[in-house]
């Protein structure tokens, strides 16, 4: 069985919990790594093969999944590769977990589309340094960073949104829509995408749950002129964008 160095007492701080699927077929490798996980503020999601793992995807989509290479029936790299090739996975980060040390490995891992690479042993502390880097990158919305754009200040931690200074109140579904389209600007997306990214793909609403969101957000915005940087393409979704 493959080691793995737990350092229970040292954890990083955290930014908001994140979802995250364990692929592990190791007992007791998955459950050190889920336990560690939630400790560290985390919602950890166990999976002991790719096949399984497949289906807990399908279910509901996570934040992040840790893969380990060597799976039986399927190796982590097709997993990953099947989880890339998938239009509803293919941007979920992922980070593969592995005692493979050779570097032709490590691009082997990385080519099939893992977003970071680590060898066993391993600490928990650099596994949750790495999780919150991959985070960073390619989930900015799940983060506890602080967001500017524009006039607009944006603060998870706290919860708080001001424009020049001056607070402005939102409700809570507003919030992550505005937090969302912050930390993806210029680009335009479809309701059924931000119904995904900002309610979560495991819940079953209406699209046009998404117009009327953005219209409380622009009513929020229109004293200050901001609403019109919150746009409408046609035929096509929602962008928020520097140039009105």
């Amino acid at each position: 069985m493959e080691n793995i160095t737990v350092h229970r007492s040292l954890y990083p701080e955290i930014d908001l919990s994140a979802t995250i699927l364990v692929v592990e077929d190791e007992l007791a490798i998955r459950e050190l790594i889920a336990l560690n996980l939630k400790q560290a503020g985390h919602i950890p999601v166990q999976s002991l093969d790719a096949h399984q793992a497949l289906e807990r995807v399908n279910d509901s989509l996570p934040d992040l999944i840790l893969v380990d290479w060597m799976l039986p029936g399927m190796s982590g790299v097709e997993l990953v590769r099947r989880l890339r090739a998938n239009k509803r996975s293919c941007s979920v980060p992922i980070i593969m977990l592995t005692a493979r040390v050779e570097e032709a490995d490590k691009l082997l891992g990385l080519d099939s589309g893992a977003d970071d690479y680590m060898t066993k042993p391993f600490s928990i502390r650099e596994l949750n340094a790495r999780i919150k880097a991959v985070l960073r990158r390619r989930a900015p919305q799940i983060t506890a960073d602080q967001v500017h754009f524009k006039e607009l200040t944006l603060d998870p931690g706290t919860h708080r949104v001001s424009i020049e200074g001056t607070a402005l109140s939102l409700g809570p579904t507003e919030f992550k829509l505005l937090h969302f389209f912050m930390t993806h600007p210029e680009r335009v997306y479809s309701r059924t995408q931000i119904l995904d990214q900002v309610w979560g793909d495991h819940v079953f609403i209406e699209e046009r749950t998404v117009d009327v969101h953005i219209r409380r957000l622009r009513a929020a915005l229109e004293p200050s002129g901001l609403d019109l940087l919150l746009q409408t393409v046609r035929g096509a979704g929602y962008r928020l964008t520097a140039l009105p």
